[in-house]
């Protein structure tokens, strides 16, 4: 990561999706540069394991500590007002919150074999979840102003397959754009980072994300800390004059077939 910069000292982060890939990186990500994070996730032993290392950095044992997990289901609008709710319980403010929880969920064809529960389920996971997640936080971030990151994708700018997955994710691109103008006033500004492949599990069984590389301009896949990294750019104050945009991080997949086909040797 290079020199260790400071932009969230003495702030708090609600990361959701922290027990794995993306998700973890981001909290690292907070966390390594003075945040206090709490890390939801649906599978929380996933997400205490991942706060409990970044606990092991704590230089005095006496330290309250900075990173905290707490079990949320984006699906379930109790579950996320609990999460929200114990974050600022646990810390008694809230300055920045990253969804990045979602993902593709499997099912038995294209448009023609997609039943309407099927549909229905991947919107809710990735379009509905985020905005439970928002509409949770934002009276907490509005206090002070403050700062949100939705983890969309590049299925949502360019057609990639995967029509529900899809849509939803363009969905955040609509949500953002409205939600910076609605939250504006209040000092909230909101975000979408849309990655590409990325290295995490979600590639195992799949041959691993790297069969994917020669389709990228350069020529390599996404790691988690590449969309870490972006993801803290626009939740800092670094970003302090950028909301309702979506920025592709995206090794430049987006930029056109030639580069990519360049690659492939057609």
């Amino acid at each position: 990561m290079g020199r260790v910069l400071e932009r969230f000292a003495g702030r708090v982060a609600l990361v959701t999706g922290a027990g794995h890939g993306i998700g973890a990186a981001t909290a690292r990500r907070l966390h390594a540069e003075g945040a206090a994070v709490v890390l939801a996730d649906v599978d929380l032993a996933a997400a205490e394991a991942v706060a409990a290392g970044l606990d092991e950095g704590r230089e005095d044992e006496r330290e309250d500590s900075r990173a905290t997990a707490v079990a949320c289901d984006i699906t379930d609008p109790t579950s996320v007002d609990a999460a929200v709710a114990d974050a600022v319980r646990r810390h008694g403010r809230l300055d920045a919150l990253v969804n990045v929880a979602g993902g593709a969920r499997p099912h038995p064809g294209v448009v023609d074999g997609m039943t309407d529960d099927d549909w229905a389920g991947t919107v809710d996971l990735n379009l509905a979840g985020p905005m439970r997640v928002v509409r949770a936080a934002a009276p907490h971030l509005s206090r002070r102003g403050g700062a949100i990151v939705l983890v969309g994708s590049v299925n949502g700018l360019q057609a990639f397959g995967d029509e529900a997955y899809s849509a939803a994710k363009a969905g955040l691109s609509s949500l953002a754009q409205n939600l910076a103008v609605r939250l504006g006033p209040d000092r909230v500004r909101i975000n979408v980072v849309a990655p590409g492949t990325v290295r995490t599990r979600v590639w195992d069984g799949q041959g691993g994300a790297d069969v994917m590389a020669p389709l990228y301009p350069l020529g390599r896949v996404g790691e988690p800390e590449d969309i870490a990294a972006a993801v803290a750019f626009l939740a800092s104050d670094d970003g302090a004059w950028v909301t309702g945009v979506t920025l592709p991080v995206d090794g430049g997949v987006l930029a056109g077939p030639s580069a990519a086909l360049g690659r492939l040797g057609r």
